[in-house]
């Protein structure tokens, strides 16, 4: 069975083709329309859309996919079924993303505690462990945090991600450098002491990385944090199992 992901973000759609075998090929959309020429090319028997952005803004890739598939499943957390227990108290609120990114890590690491790291617009953990989704908690991403500096602010510049591999003063020296030291070290501090409470509680704790600023915050994690695995795909991989989960209900 072909099965199409989809996750329809706050900046940009990802799309995933799985098959049994897993994930044969992903990557970025820029429009509904683009959805035809990957049905062409994949056929896919069943699709399942993740979304965090507005009903209006997803409706047009909904359609688009009604265009070309009658089984599509729209993830709805608090109400689609999913191969994890969900024990988080408002599970209507809990973002899709969030949560196919913890069904992904279940997948990947069965009966093991793990950390999902997303570092994306916003900068998430979730935690799942005993096949339970437990919560985690939600702040501002690397880029938002750039953005907000420069917005409440009188003076202070609008500065780009630097390159991954780019060293960081720890002590800047400039407006740009203490900028850039105080998003990039303190992002990394935060996450650094948040996981070693997190192990302290769950022994044998795995860290998962994936969203697009994971190789920013990665070489700047500390050594003893136990295992940590960069995993780009991982709620598209969480999505297909939720929906090949409910298939086979």
């Amino acid at each position: 069975m072909t099965t199409l992901a989809l996750d329809l973000g706050n900046t940009a759609l990802k799309y995933g083709v799985f098959t049994a075998a897993g994930l044969q090929q992903s990557g970025v959309l820029a429009a509904p329309a683009a959805l035809a020429e990957l049905w062409q090319h994949h056929r896919p028997e069943h699709a399942i859309l993740a979304s965090v952005a507005s009903e209006a803004e997803a409706q047009p890739w909904l359609q688009a996919l009604r265009d070309h598939l009658t089984k599509i499943l729209p993830l709805r957390p608090g109400f689609t079924p999913v191969p994890v227990h969900n024990a988080y108290a408002t599970p209507q609120t809990l973002g899709a993303d969030r949560l196919a990114g913890a069904v992904g890590a279940g997948h990947l690491r069965p009966g093991q505690p793990t950390l999902v790291l997303d570092a994306g617009t916003a900068l998430k953990l979730d935690l799942v462990a005993d096949n339970t989704y437990h919560g985690g908690s939600i702040a501002p991403g690397l880029q938002m945090r750039l953005r907000a500096l420069h917005t409440f602010t009188g003076r202070l510049p609008l500065l780009e991600m630097p390159e991954p591999e780019a060293p960081v003063q720890l002590i800047g020296d400039s407006t740009a450098s203490s900028l850039l030291s105080g998003v990039l070290n303190g992002a990394a501090a935060e996450v650094n002491g948040l996981v070693a409470d997190y192990r302290r509680r769950y022994p044998g704790l795995g860290l998962v990385l994936t969203g697009g600023d994971a190789a920013h915050l990665r070489p700047r994690l500390a050594a003893d944090l136990g295992f940590i695995f960069v995993v780009p795909e991982l709620v598209l991989i969480g999505l297909d199992r939720i929906l090949r989960y409910n298939v086979d209900r």
